[in-house]
């Protein structure tokens, strides 16, 4: 959710053009992580809750694109990309950490 803050922080400063295009896009998978997550936990069984933190992962790496995006559109500077960046691949080790774990508990 601190990912989702900062995006939202962030993409304020985004030029008024990019409010359907970049602005968006980049606010609707940051969205999408943490409500995958949530979604997927709430789920009965484990085998969804991979699929859904699956789900939350790829919506990481889309903010991560989009982050790098806007750096190169020159939208933030390269230390405000790298701050997000950061972030972005710490949740996805935390996100890719359980899945290894919630995979083992699956049945073969």
């Amino acid at each position: 959710m601190s990912l989702v803050e900062a995006i939202y922080r962030t993409t304020k400063t985004f030029p008024r053009e990019e409010i359907y295009g970049l602005t968006s896009q980049i606010r609707r998978a940051a969205i999408s992580i943490p409500s995958n997550i949530a979604e997927g936990n709430g789920r009965n069984t484990t085998r969804d809750y991979v699929h859904f933190l699956g789900m939350a992962y790829g919506s990481v790496k889309e903010v991560e694109t989009q982050v790098l995006i806007a750096e190169r559109l020159r939208y933030i500077d390269s230390s405000h990309s790298d701050g997000l960046v950061r972030m972005t691949t710490e949740i996805a080790r935390l996100i890719s950490g359980l899945v290894n774990s919630l995979k083992r508990k699956i049945p073969q």
